[in-house]
């Protein structure tokens, strides 16, 4: 008998998992979504300018080529389109449940039990795709609540709220700041982008496929195969080895600081963008446009520390900037996973509990205590070189690997000693990755520990979780 799989998220871990399943011919799986729609983060993220920094023909599953993309580089339109096309072909959008917010999840000792306002419901398998980058963070700054004009999250964007000649503040310089400022910076009368740290930026070679590029994406055998081929043996020979600190990081330096210097003349503010931390620490952004919107009459740069929002506007250190706007682009919280939901397993041990020192899990999909439970896009497999869907593919393969043994004397569970022993692994490969150097980044938690990235090359990594899983688990009996 095939057993119940619950899915938790509609995004693409979610609808990975989802489609592998029925491509299996196992229909008997929910899915899960807390929002009136699917998509995860490129649901969510509407703002002006939103896209991605991977190209478009490596950032899609490898089972679902799709020749129909319009540009190098996919913006958020066409990458929601890309997953709604992939819903409907597979047909798995039958089986989502949309607003419906898993809150609870108990292993009872032989099944999870999967609580939501509707009731609780059994379950033989827990899959877990909600990935990391699903909950805004807001920034703790004293008189927030105080302001007058209009705010919100770059997540939560107020499509309703014309900026055209306003006064905006855009706190925050990350990935998302650097492809909203410039069409902010179009409409607004006047916008201060208030920064805390620079960022490294290179450019991003974008550019519109023609119609001929795209027919012959269609028609010409193996093309489209060989491009998305070059794109990640690029990633992976030349962007990888500038975070481990290997041959290529003189280059990314040199690279960022030339994009820098010819699109930003002014030595004042070219100073006042120039990291003084080493590239990749924090994520490198990958734009062509954010320097020159930075140089704009109506934009200034602002580094001065935050002291308050005030009713009017923001106050610093050195002075107060009146505005009608604020924008808080200031990410996710992306080291608490699967928060705010409660996850209980064998024992009654919590998720946060076992998590207390910051999340692990073994492939960063499974963890010791809780029986029959896989995490897509979970602890330490982010990537700040190559495209997480090919991560979340290998994840998906490891959890359909381990299908045929659920079905025996228990659940199963990752070995305790294999943990500890994938723990050693991680810390003693981070130590010559480029994150722990002194930079603040989403990768870490307060303490300072990176639980977000992986520090391998993505070739191990498929490696590694193409192994046979059965020996790191064990089979823990029922009751």
């Amino acid at each position: 008998m095939a057993p119940r799989v619950a899915i938790v998220g509609a995004g693409f871990g979610g609808l990975c998992m989802a489609i592998q399943l029925e491509r299996a011919g196992i229909r008997s799986y929910t899915v899960f979504e807390k929002a009136g729609d699917l998509g995860g983060t490129w649901r969510d993220n509407s703002y002006p300018g939103a896209g991605c920094d991977i190209p478009s023909h490596l950032y899609s599953y490898s089972f679902e080529k799709y020749a129909s993309w319009t540009r190098r580089y996919p913006e958020q339109p066409e990458i929601l389109g890309y997953l709604e096309h992939c819903a409907d072909k597979y047909d798995v959008r039958r089986k989502i449940r949309f607003s419906t917010e898993v809150r609870r999840a108990v292993f009872d000792g032989a099944q999870w039990q999967i609580s939501t306002a509707d009731g609780t419901e059994a379950f033989d398998v827990l899959v877990m795709g909600v990935g990391q980058l699903n909950r805004p963070r807001m920034p703790d700054i004293p008189g927030m609540a105080e302001f007058e004009g209009v705010s919100f999250h770059s997540a939560r964007w107020n499509h309703e709220h014309d900026l055209t000649g306003r006064r905006v503040a855009v706190i925050g310089n990350g990935s998302s700041a650097a492809q909203l400022i410039p069409r902010v910076a179009e409409r607004a009368e006047h916008l201060h982008v208030f920064q805390r740290t620079p960022n490294w930026v290179i450019p991003k070679p974008d550019a519109a496929f023609g119609p001929l590029t795209r027919l012959a994406f269609h028609y010409v055998p193996g093309l489209q195969r060989a491009y998305r081929e070059w794109i990640y043996r690029y990633a992976e020979g030349t962007l990888y080895p500038a975070l481990s600190q290997g041959w290529s990081v003189g280059l990314l330096k040199q690279r960022a600081l030339r994009h820098l210097r010819d699109q930003v003349p002014d030595p004042a503010l070219r100073a006042k963008l120039t990291p003084d931390y080493p590239p990749g620490c924090k994520r490198v952004v990958i734009d062509s446009s954010f320097y020159p919107a930075l140089t704009r009459p109506n934009v200034s740069v602002v580094t001065d520390k935050i002291v308050r929002v005030t009713s009017k506007g923001v106050e610093t250190t050195e002075g107060t900037y009146e505005v009608d706007t604020i924008v808080y682009a200031t990410g996710f919280k992306s080291t608490e996973f699967l928060a705010p939901m409660e996850v209980v397993g064998r024992d009654g041990q919590t998720l946060e509990e076992r998590w207390a020192d910051g999340a692990e899990a073994y492939l960063g999909i499974s963890v010791p205590g809780f029986p029959n439970m896989f995490m897509l896009y979970g602890p330490n497999t982010n990537l700040g070189h190559n495209s997480i869907v090919f991560m979340i593919e290998c994840q998906v393969d490891h959890v359909m690997a381990c299908l045929p043994y659920l079905g025996g004397s228990g659940p199963i569970e990752v070995r305790p000693e294999v943990m500890a022993a994938w723990r050693r692994q991680l810390d003693a490969a981070m130590d010559r990755m480029v994150w722990g150097a002194g930079c603040q980044s989403w990768y870490k938690t307060a303490s300072g520990r990176v639980t977000n990235n992986w520090p391998g090359t993505t070739t191990l990594y498929r490696r590694l979780t193409a192994r046979p899983p059965r020996p790191a688990y064990r089979v823990i009996g029922a009751g």
